[in-house]
């Protein structure tokens, strides 16, 4: 049974009678056949109609929903003959991020990903997409191999943060990720990296450091989440969906905002209603973004591949002089 969102309780009656409508369907019975796609009509439109109005923090809401598709779900759809590579060759396999090879359109690239799980024990067993630092080693692991071999990189965020456990800091969680953040600057293959649902503070950060960084629609990327920023910010006990709703506005977390201060390179459209709706359109029209972008990136030389992603990088932000606000050069 479908899980609706409170924002999406007015789509739920419509979408109960097109389920019973194609339960009695019957290809001798044309006037079904033409309900059927009036009501599918209506409902993608009251989708669009719903989800142009929604709020930062309903679009958080949106990025967590628990049928939006994972990294996994996408492999499956997007990739041929997907390999997954398990270990850091340090201390051990961390469940919360996926690695491995395969191919998209015939072109091979490396997949790597934070995985949240679907049920109570997969999602305990991936720790809810929390990766500890052997997953960022893992991740850089397999980056390299791809660069020793010039495969382009593919990454999929979706996490809430890095685990902020005594055993994850003990192994060096903050190193891993600063890691991570100095080779992916510096790694001599195209990397295309994709927010699909939550992206996280530094835990998304690790593997965000690409030349084209993509948001689905109505995912999120930002250093904090509105629940954290909201309880530093009023350091109360008795936080409410107002001041979360009030936390995710400041924080300016939605595609569309990041967009506007070029923090992202581009907004990847999502089916109507959202990604969880339609999760084979959704992986079609990642696939095809991935495949646009890496036929553009492939053919510029190394250094220009390097030069670029420096630049893109150095630019971000601004810096204030006197009075004036001005851009980074």
């Amino acid at each position: 049974m479908r899980v609706y969102l409170e924002f999406e309780k007015p789509l739920e009656e419509l979408e109960l009678k097109i389920e019973e409508l194609q339960r009695r369907r019957n290809n001798d019975n044309p006037v079904i056949e033409v309900e059927l796609q009036q009501l599918q009509q209506e409902l993608n439109q009251r989708r669009r109609e719903l989800i142009v109005k929604l709020t930062p923090w309903q679009k958080c809401q949106l990025a967590r929903h628990p049928e939006r598709p994972y990294t996994l779900d996408y492999i499956s759809r997007i990739t041929e003959d997907f390999i997954e590579f398990h270990g850091d060759r340090r201390f051990a396999d961390d469940p919360a991020i996926i690695g491995g090879f395969g191919t998209i359109d015939n072109v091979s690239v490396l997949i790597v990903g934070h995985q949240k799980g679907r049920g109570t024990k997969e999602r305990i067993s991936r720790n809810f997409g929390q990766p500890h630092p052997e997953g960022y080693r893992k991740a850089l692991r397999l980056m390299k191999l791809a660069e020793r071999f010039n495969i382009p990189v593919v990454t999929f965020i979706d996490t809430p943060g890095a685990f902020p456990g005594t055993g994850a800091e003990e192994r060096g969680q903050a190193e891993a990720i600063a890691t991570n953040l100095l080779e992916l600057s510096l790694l001599a293959v195209p990397v295309v990296s994709i927010v699909i649902g939550e992206g996280g503070s530094g835990g998304a950060l690790a593997l965000s450091v690409a030349d084209r960084l993509l948001m689905l629609e109505y995912s999120i990327y930002s250093v904090i989440s509105p629940e954290g920023c909201a309880a530093i910010l009023w350091e109360s006990d008795k936080l409410t969906q107002e001041d979360f709703s009030r936390a995710a506005s400041a924080l300016k977390l939605t595609a569309s905002d990041l967009l506007s201060f070029s923090v992202i390179d581009g907004i990847i459209e999502e089916p109507p209603g959202g990604a969880h709706m339609d999760l084979d359109e959704a992986a079609r029209i990642v696939k095809t973004c991935i495949v646009d972008t890496l036929r553009v990136l492939k053919g510029q030389s190394r250094d220009v591949l390097l030069q670029e992603r420096y630049r893109k990088f150095t630019s971000m932000g601004v810096y204030k002089d006197g009075t004036s606000v001005l851009p980074q050069s």
